[in-house]
């Protein structure tokens, strides 16, 4: 049982890196023109996510089932995005639209 609680409490620590991870993705996501930016939101939520079920696991472990099942739904979010990698795909703006760009800012 010792080295059971162990993996436990060292998955927990695990996860704040997971949730720590998502912050920056989930930041260029948002202000990526490639992708949608509900991607981002939805990242950022699965970033808090993570960060709150790690919280709970140090501070609260009896918790931590019921949190867990709660927070599904914004962990999700690395799922579609990842998915919409996989189907969708990054689409750049057209090489005429990034000139006109290009052009209004000198």
């Amino acid at each position: 049982m010792l080295f059971l609680n162990l993996h436990f409490h060292g998955l927990v620590i695990d996860e704040i890196f997971w949730g720590l991870w998502l912050v920056p993705l989930a930041l260029l996501v948002y202000r990526s023109r490639f992708l949608p930016r509900f991607l981002g939101v939805w990242l950022a939520l699965a970033a808090f996510a993570w960060l709150i079920l790690s919280l709970t696991g140090v501070l609260l472990p009896q918790y931590y089932d019921k949190v867990f099942s709660y927070s599904q739904p914004a962990i999700f979010g690395e799922i579609a995005f990842m998915l919409w990698l996989v189907i969708k795909g990054a689409r750049p703006p057209a090489l005429d639209a990034v000139a006109k760009n290009l052009d209004a800012h000198r």
